[in-house]
């Protein structure tokens, strides 16, 4: 057995070569370059031949010369064969370091999808398939660590160390990962379940636990390299997700701004502010930051929230999602701005006015139509409800989920009385100016031209720096957390207006901290 498989020693290594090829390629499966099935019959007839011949050929040439196990790939080539199989597993490693660089955006992509990791700068390079994607920062990121990798191992022993450690944990999560998949979607037999587990997870933990003893020499570069990204990624999660939910409870209530009337307390100067926050319901504590802070607030206030949905292109008849915040002397609106990943957001800001002016000047439309067609012949207080809920979630064009994008849940939410987008009907108005609900084509004229003079006095963009600091009871290691290490990731990662392209002279900050 031994000497057949010397014989086809020369031929392994040439299909173990191609294994390089065919297993990269197929971490691609993910990102949207084949199909599963084609991935599926190159691991069967193609990588798992490969590797059985290529790692068999390896064993048999160990067994006849115990001496070359230190360089037993290189050793074990025939002297003809040296010079074509360096070529090819020079090219074999530059097609597995593109694997790596793409599954690393990939994850990367995923994790700040997720709230796992800060905001950074991707750039979709296919029109066509939205996991292609390239993100410069960690381009570079991984060249460094990639050159502080080689500087600092000082044999190719120390480097196999590192990625067996590395190896095994891969093998150990897959492994976890997939029970849990097995257990809550699959619902396979717990006795199948528990038999897998302890044939597979016992086998790669004999295997981990012999490679614990090589810690240090050169296994430690890669759990220190995990320990560091764990707690990038914990302690990111941990303050946007305690920022969140502060914010949510701030929110200011209803009973307030009725308070206040519909000058909101202070003077209601010509114009239109945009207010760009992340909250897609109610009214975000910013607001009232900005109503203590300043002396006047603009006539017509839109809340905008930018969300970015899995499709290249949103048509721009598509692009905004209205909804009335306060009753209609109020003039507070909601806005969902809706983004593809090719869509690019440094439109002249003018020329976003503009659409956002008509867009919502169609919602107005429709929503009167809408309540005219109500008030003719329906009394049903369902029906009522049901037309008040379609009117809440309407597109310019009247659709709402021509996307097929489940985004626009979270607009129903049955804590908030209809009266927040109701009209002037429902709520008794303070301006004389709606106070006739005899026609309503006028009070639509009136509405529409009242529209078309705020932005004739001009559009201003308040934009509203939300930060969080420990409370002075707090932990120390909750202050260390969240006043030194999430403040530090949260001043270098990308904002989120990154992208407006705004004059400064339409541009308002305000800064806001809350204590946690």
């Amino acid at each position: 057995m031994v000497a057949f498989l010397n014989r086809i020693l020369p031929f392994s290594f040439m299909i173990a070569a191609l294994d390089f090829v065919s297993g990269s390629e197929a971490m691609f499966a993910d990102l949207c370059y084949f199909s599963v099935r084609s991935v599926q019959l190159t691991f069967m007839f193609l990588v798992l031949p490969c590797l059985l011949l290529g790692y068999l050929g390896q064993a048999a040439y160990l067994m006849d010369n115990h001496s070359g196990a230190e360089q037993v790939f290189f050793n074990c080539i025939p002297t003809g064969a040296f010079w074509p199989i360096l070529l090819i597993a020079n090219i074999a490693a530059l097609i597995s370091s593109r694997a790596m660089t793409t599954a690393t955006f990939s994850c990367i992509k995923q994790s700040t999808v997720l709230g796992c990791f800060p905001r950074l700068k991707i750039i979709h390079t296919s029109r066509k398939f939205m996991g292609q994607i390239y993100i410069p920062v960690i381009n570079w990121f991984l060249l460094v660590v990639c050159v502080l990798f080689v500087c600092s191992i000082a044999s190719i022993t120390e480097m196999g160390n590192a990625y067996g450690i590395a190896e095994l944990g891969v093998m150990m999560m897959t492994t976890v990962l997939v029970t849990i998949v097995m257990l809550l979607i699959w619902q396979i037999n717990i006795i199948i379940v528990l038999s897998f587990v302890v044939f597979f997870l016992g086998m790669e933990l004999t295997f981990f636990s012999s490679v614990l003893g090589s810690v240090g020499d050169g296994s430690w570069i890669i759990l220190v390299f995990a320990i560091i990204m764990f707690f990038i990624m914990y302690i990111w999660n941990y303050g946007s997700k305690l920022k969140y939910e502060t914010e949510v409870k701030q929110k200011l209530s209803m009973d307030l701004m009725r308070e206040l009337g519909s000058n909101l307390g202070t003077i209601r100067a010509p114009g239109i502010g945009l207010l760009y926050n992340e909250l897609v319901k109610g009214i975000p504590a910013i607001f009232g930051h900005f109503l203590t802070t300043l002396p006047a607030i603009h006539s017509m206030i839109i809340f905008v929230c930018i969300k970015y949905v899995p499709v290249p292109v949103v048509p721009q008849s598509e692009r905004f999602l209205f909804r009335r915040v306060c009753p209609k002397s109020y003039h507070i609106f909601r806005c969902i701005a809706r983004y593809g990943y090719k869509d690019v957001r440094k439109e002249n800001h003018q020329a976003f006015e503009q659409l956002l002016i008509e867009s919502l000047e169609k919602f107005i439309r429709r929503e009167a139509q809408e309540r005219s067609l109500e008030s003719d012949g329906d009394d049903d207080n369902d029906s009522e409800d049901d037309l008040t809920s379609t009117r809440l979630l309407i597109a310019p064009n009247g659709s709402v989920y021509s996307l097929n994008v489940p985004l626009l849940a979270e607009f129903k939410d049955k804590s908030e009385p209809i009266s927040e987008a109701s009209t002037s009907e429902e709520v008794k108005p303070e301006m004389p100016v709606d106070s006739t609900n005899s026609d309503p084509e006028q009070s639509l004229e009136r509405e529409l031209s009242f529209i078309r003079r705020a932005k004739e006095s001009g559009v201003v963009y308040l934009l509203g720096h939300g930060d969080i600091r420990a409370r002075k009871d707090s932990w120390f290691i909750k202050k260390l957390v969240i006043n030194y290490f999430y403040a530090f990731l949260r001043k270098n990662c990308r904002r989120g207006i990154a992208n407006l392209s705004v004059p400064h002279s339409h541009l308002m900050q305000v800064g806001m901290t809350y204590m946690v």
